[in-house]
């Protein structure tokens, strides 16, 4: 690093955003994941994730932020872009604070560069544990031909059967169980959803989406029932989310794909989403 680069780390929410959160906004596609967390931390407070051992840091160099990190609750870390220098600083910084880290997600390089350090200084050994394509919106391009049926956002009456889905949905991608008691603190909590139908009014696909910030809706989660997959049903609903998301003035709509389903990165392409950048995760032992 430059000899002015330092880490500064803060437990105040509202500081942090102070100072960094231009820089966050500043490239909303790329900054989704904190942009959203951060967001539903400060408007939920401690409800969201907990507040137990969260800290906030920004990368600062002549004046201006060039990177943040946070810990949560589940103590796993975030990062944005750091090169392998500045992830190897910020190791030995957090590790002679004493700090406990669980886990690593952020970009793909910069992830396998911090676990590396944070190996190197603390002898924690690291797995790799997750792996995501980040897309962003280019040209929306509406699948033909369309399915038959409609979207329609859900309501009320709909959570039984939305909870049931998310719980189909964890129980594919390998997170814990949801029940009506852990749903408001889960991750789907703060979405907003839509059905596709047929034209009986029957369900057969779901799409999330995540509320604006900085300009950015992110799609999550997209999920249909195995035994209708295949009949252009989650492209409908994701299509669906997407306009309504655009329509709404979002300049950046982006989602995630599991890099090893050609199936689904195939048809996100086609819909007009472009790969920006490979993400991935370490747990820390």
């Amino acid at each position: 690093m430059l000899p002015d680069d330092d880490w500064h780390l803060t437990d105040d929410i509202d500081d942090f955003l102070a100072r960094a959160g231009d820089f966050l906004r500043s490239r909303p596609a790329l900054h989704n994941t904190p942009l959203t967390t951060i967001e539903k931390l400060r408007t939920r407070g401690p409800d969201a994730f907990g507040s137990e051992g969260t800290v906030f840091g920004r990368l600062e160099s002549g004046g201006e932020v060039r990177a943040v990190c946070y810990r949560l609750a589940t103590r796993r870390l975030t990062l944005t872009p750091l090169s392998p220098e500045q992830a190897d600083t910020l190791a030995v910084r957090l590790a002679g604070l004493g700090l406990r880290l669980s886990g690593v997600t952020a970009d793909q390089d910069t992830a396998a560069a911090f676990a590396q350090a944070w190996q190197r200084h603390t002898g924690a050994a690291a797995e790799h544990d997750w792996r995501g394509r980040l897309h962003r919106l280019g040209t929306l391009t509406p699948p033909e031909p369309r399915p038959q049926g409609r979207d329609r956002v859900l309501d009320a009456r709909d959570q039984e059967q939305l909870l049931y889905w998310c719980n189909e949905f964890v129980a594919e991608v390998g997170e814990a169980p949801l029940d009506a008691a852990s749903w408001a603190g889960s991750r789907f909590a703060d979405k907003h959803f839509t059905f596709w139908e047929t034209p009986d009014g029957t369900p057969v696909s779901l799409a999330g989406s995540t509320s604006m910030v900085g300009g950015m809706v992110r799609v999550d989660p997209v999920y249909t029932p195995a035994p209708l997959r295949g009949r252009g049903y989650a492209g409908a609903v994701t299509v669906a989310v997407t306009r309504a998301a655009l329509t709404a003035g979002a300049t950046d709509v982006v989602l995630f794909t599991n890099p090893a389903n050609p199936t689904s990165n195939a048809l996100y392409r086609r819909i007009g989403y472009v790969p920006l950048a490979d993400f991935a995760g370490y747990g820390f032992s």
